[in-house]
């Protein structure tokens, strides 16, 4: 392994050494993750060390409130630590707002080294539906203390940019995303039948975690023709089995067999207000099935002008408008989009230190351990 401090960014914008830091990882299945894995896979493939810290590395947990599949880690400041300051790197990246971003912080913040974060979920939002006696207000507090001594807030759309800056947030910048254009693809629609052989069409298909604040209740409220299908799990799904009898649940699905309830689809509705970006859509496109959606952030921002769905204050009338997009143009919209631009857009946001600053920076804290080590073998 090349020495950390000797191996230093040729550009100092240009970090070849980062440190990612994230309360969600695999094997979690949802589009934080989904977005930092590929991230993280394209950044090694461009040359860099990538060191990630999640729950995953052995960390005592709990499981995140009303998100059993989130596990907080639990007393993992000092190992933490001890991987920042053994990995040496040039930048480190705070992805989320759980005990291991907070610890992270911490740690930033003590050795006054910068540090970015992203901006991955409505939080505020979130806690509200989910705990309505728990103010908005509250949570934007919240959000305000993990992230304004950030250097660089990464947000996905210019909607949630421009949000966040009327809620008071400065150094935001726009960090957009990317999609498997493989895996998601035209060709697998109608594979041995299709995977709703028995269904009247048209096939309206939501896929994502099936919780209240994805507001799935106001799609299956619709009064549309054809059938309603709900990919995925979540809290919320026994009871909407109950209450919409009719709507087709088939459970989560992974790989190839989701990529196909993707593209034998006809329309792809996202009914969420709460998502920063939905990720599903562009896996929805690339998969030839257009979208329809709310106007809220995410949606307005891919979906205008792209001739790839259509979006409304009217569910109904977007889902509507929706099916008379041809397929084609759809998958087109989400040729636009790479991993590859993705990371690259990431790493540039990235704040590293200066490379003779950096040197200094790294020389000081050796020293400082060995004088640590050298006082407590005395002791």
């Amino acid at each position: 392994m090349t020495d950390p401090v000797t191996s230093l960014a040729a550009d100092p914008a240009e970090a070849t050494r980062i440190m990612l830091v994230t309360d969600a990882w695999e094997p979690q299945v949802n589009g934080v993750v989904r977005t930092l894995s590929r991230v993280v896979a394209e950044l090694r493939a461009m040359g860099c060390e990538v060191e990630v810290v999640s729950p995953a590395d052995g960390y005592k947990t709990m499981p995140l409130i009303t998100y059993s599949e989130i596990k907080l880690a639990l007393n993992a400041r000092d190992d933490v630590e001890e991987r920042f300051l053994t990995f040496a790197p040039d930048a480190v990246h705070i992805a989320t707002e759980g005990t291991l971003g907070w610890d992270a912080r911490a740690i930033c913040l003590k050795h006054k080294f910068p540090f970015t974060t992203s901006y991955h979920t409505q939080f505020p939002e979130y806690v509200t539906a989910r705990f309505w006696w728990i103010p908005l207000w509250a949570g934007y507090r919240y959000m305000h203390a993990f992230h304004d001594r950030s250097g660089r807030i990464m947000v996905a759309t210019p909607t949630m940019q421009t949000l966040l800056q009327s809620k008071g947030f400065k150094n935001t910048t726009l960090w957009s995303r990317g999609v498997d254009t493989d895996m998601f693809h035209p060709a697998k629609r109608g594979v041995d039948g299709g995977v709703y052989p028995d269904l009247p069409r048209p096939i309206y298909a939501y896929v994502g975690r099936v919780s209240v604040e994805k507001n799935i209740d106001a799609f299956l409220k619709l009064d549309l023709p054809g059938s309603k299908v709900v990919v995925g799990e979540g809290p919320a799904r026994a009871e909407l089995m109950q209450k919409f009898p009719d709507a087709h649940f088939p459970g989560a699905k992974f790989g190839d067999e989701l990529a196909r309830y993707y593209a034998d689809a006809d329309v792809f509705v996202f009914p969420s207000f709460t998502d920063t970006f939905g990720l599903v859509i562009l896996e929805a496109m690339a998969s030839g099935t257009p979208v329809a959606a709310f106007v809220a952030p995410g949606p307005q921002d891919i979906i205008p002008g792209s001739n790839a769905g259509a979006i409304n204050d009217d569910l109904r009338v977007a889902c509507l408008e929706a099916l008379k997009v041809t397929r084609e143009n759809a998958r087109a919209h989400a040729e636009k989009y790479s991993w590859r631009a993705c990371a690259e857009d990431f790493r540039r946001h990235l704040e590293p230190l200066p490379k003779p600053e950096k040197k200094r920076f790294w020389r000081r804290l050796r020293l400082l351990r060995r004088m640590r080590g050298q006082r407590s073998a005395a002791a």
